[in-house]
């Protein structure tokens, strides 16, 4: 599977699908069509709108969308998109609301590498942003950095979040949301034991896979079951020539893409079965719910290979994390070594990728922690996406973290940054 041919091939695949869309939405307007009395010529027009747009999200990175915020002066101030570290496979970006006073309390959220952009947590960041000054690692798309940049695993991630917290100094608060929380767990030991003050007032951990093994899913189930190599050799694959990565090896988007969906995929056959039907009763809208969520869900990135295999070897086969047992650039990382920094667990009851309890086993790590500045918070009925996008995390989630954030918060003046 490792040949540009492959990964030109799904290109190709997803390009034509995208091109039928296109003409099936012409020959849907087209004048002549309403001279053929029924629904075929709507429902033709629907489809291929639907079709279109589906495949044509696939490789276009979503825009953070967001235009002001409301300060306490009542007023709307115009939010700028900063980028305060820019490194090759990633960078450190801030909010700006422009003419407001800097807010006290300062938050990094580190967004997953998982297969789609920062943008995910676009409501997480809005819901943040009147409250916060909010900063967010934004990951590059794979296929988009040369080969000459060398390579990005788990340990050049967790250097990555090592050096974004101490350019933003001692006074932040970390929020990791799924798939970074064990490696910025480790990423703060690691600072509390190379660099103490560097280390973060407050850590909060949501649905992430600290042990995989406390609470199995069918994501855990298949990180077990599956060989490394034969993970290696059917998911992995080189880019193609069309893009600046060319030749690098990937775990390219669209695969996982495909692997989203066929985990609910008769949820997903219903959604757009639903939205080719409202398209064609004129009830569809640029920006309704379907869109709204499949623009972003849709919107996928190459991982590189050595990030994905050895995420899969080192976190949920081998649990290094979960056994105390991580190694960064040569250097065992002790989570005990954790003795000043407030941590947080946030889980949702019905999360089928990050079950309960598998979070939940950063406490028992932190044998150096007080369990004085030990929180943890179990969602009921909310799932994976809830508990930091969803309604769970706006009306429930979000106060208790907000709160957990002023317990741990010295009172000072807030302070602005000069990027590098």
């Amino acid at each position: 599977m490792r040949f540009m041919a492959t990964y030109d091939l799904m290109e190709t695949a997803r390009t034509t699908n995208q091109w039928l869309g296109a003409t099936a939405r012409a020959l849907g307007a087209y004048p002549a069509m309403a001279m053929f009395p029924g629904p075929m010529a709507a429902m033709l027009g629907a489809w291929g709108e639907v079709t279109e747009r589906t495949f044509a999200r696939m490789v276009t990175k979503p825009d953070w969308g967001i235009a002001s915020v409301v300060g306490e002066d009542g007023r709307d101030h115009v939010v700028t998109v900063e980028k305060l570290v820019t490194k090759p496979f990633g960078d450190l970006i801030h909010f700006n609301a422009q003419g407001r006073r800097p807010r006290p309390r300062r938050v990094l959220l580190v967004a997953p590498m998982s297969g789609h952009y920062a943008t995910l947590l676009r409501s997480t960041v809005i819901s943040l942003l009147p409250d916060c000054e909010v900063y967010i690692t934004d990951w590059h798309n794979a296929r988009d950095i040369p080969a000459s940049k060398g390579k990005f695993d788990i340990e050049d991630y967790t250097l990555y979040l090592v050096d974004f917290m101490r350019f933003l100094g001692p006074d932040i608060h970390v929020i990791a949301v799924c798939q970074p929380a064990p490696l910025t767990l480790a990423a703060t030991a690691y600072l509390a034991e190379q660099d103490a003050s560097a280390q973060p007032r407050s850590l909060t951990l949501i649905g992430g896979p600290i042990d995989p093994d406390a609470a199995p899913t069918d994501v855990t189930d298949f990180g077990a079951r599956v060989t490394m190599g034969v993970l290696e050799e059917t998911m992995i694959q080189r880019v193609g020539f069309k893009h600046p990565g060319a030749g690098r090896l990937v775990y390219p988007g669209l695969l996982q893409l495909a692997s989203f969906i066929s985990m609910n995929a008769e949820r997903h056959a219903s959604a757009f079965s639903d939205q080719i039907l409202h398209v064609a009763q004129g009830k569809g809208s640029d920006h309704d719910k379907h869109n709204r969520f499949y623009d972003e869900y849709l919107a996928v990135m190459d991982m590189t290979a050595e990030f994905y295999l050895s995420t899969v070897e080192r976190i949920f086969k081998n649990r290094e994390v979960a056994r105390n047992d991580f190694v960064v650039d040569g250097h065992k990382v002790d989570i005990g070594a954790i003795t000043d920094v407030a941590v947080k667990i946030v889980e949702g009851e019905k999360d089928d990728i990050s079950a309960p309890g598998q979070c939940l086993a950063a406490l028992d790590l932190l044998t150096g922690l007080p369990d004085s500045k030990k929180a943890s918070h179990l969602e009921p009925g909310a799932g994976h996406y809830g508990i930091f996008a969803g309604r769970s995390w706006r009306e429930n989630i979000r106060p208790l973290v907000l709160d957990f954030i002023d317990t741990n918060s010295p009172r000072k003046p807030a302070k602005r940054l000069k990027s590098v």
